[in-house]
């Protein structure tokens, strides 16, 4: 795909999206569960959101921790949409809006205590999103990170056929536990986000989104690989879904 075509496909993508409560799987309750099962962080947390979309995980976190959340997003689209949410919800004086690269983040070593990011580790690939990462970690400091992961050794060949092509670094959830390892962390727990939250606060409001637009030469792709996208969950979600894991970075060891 050529600079021109990529940025076009993103574009129509961010369209898609747009005004939707989530970019991606997720649910509210699902998120405090493993909020509420983490060991406990500092009374004031230096909490980031990487990947935020229109901030619902951002959003989320302000509230539990009524803390501030540093929420870091490419698309200028939806960085408009988190400040709007936050100030609807009274929450902007929490909400620390950045529009910009989760790659490329000029922020302090150890000047996170609890990082957070759903569907979003899978652009950078979720091995090099751990390690360009790790080092914003306080010491024994909290990642909650979901990954788009196999929940068997032998997945149906045309859900192979699609993720090699989509996302051709999808792991078992074995095969990231030892990849968090690799890149620094101790994994503490995983959770599997139930299929019933990709249907109720995904997919469901994006088939909706799409019946309403007009269907064109520029956004017809990015419909059809959506559509695709959801016939395949529909008949193989037990064999894949997004994996939350709940890490914390492993001390150094001494030389």
């Amino acid at each position: 795909m050529s600079p021109d075509t990529q940025t076009e496909y993103i574009a129509t993508l961010t369209n898609l999206h747009r005004g939707l409560d989530r970019k991606g799987p997720g649910d509210a309750d699902f998120s405090r569960h493993i909020l509420n099962n983490l060991a406990s962080l500092s009374p004031r947390p230096q909490i980031a959101d990487l990947g935020c979309g229109s901030g619902a995980g951002a959003l989320l976190l302000a509230q539990h921790y009524q803390s501030p959340v540093r929420a870091v997003d490419s698309s200028p689209v939806f960085i408009g949409e988190l400040k709007a949410r936050a100030n609807q919800l009274g929450l902007d004086h929490l909400i620390i809006p950045i529009h910009g690269d989760m790659a490329q983040l000029d922020w302090s070593l150890g000047s996170v205590d609890l990082l957070w990011s759903e569907g979003a580790a899978y652009n950078l690939g979720f091995e090099q999103a751990l390690k360009i990462w790790r080092p914003l970690l306080a010491n024994s400091g909290i990642a909650v990170i979901s990954e788009l992961s196999w929940f068997t050794d032998h997945p149906p060949e045309a859900a192979i056929a699609y993720w090699q092509n989509a996302y051709p670094m999808m792991g078992t959830e074995a095969e990231n536990i030892a990849r968090a390892n690799k890149s620094g962390f101790n994994v503490l727990s995983i959770h599997r986000l139930p299929s019933q939250a990709w249907w109720a606060n995904y997919y469901a409001p994006l088939r909706e989104r799409m019946q309403q637009i007009e269907i064109t030469p520029s956004n017809q792709l990015v419909i059809r690989e959506t559509e695709e996208e959801i016939r395949l969950f529909e008949k193989f979600s037990d064999s894949y879904g997004y994996t939350f894991y709940v890490l914390q970075s492993a001390q150094e060891k001494a030389v």
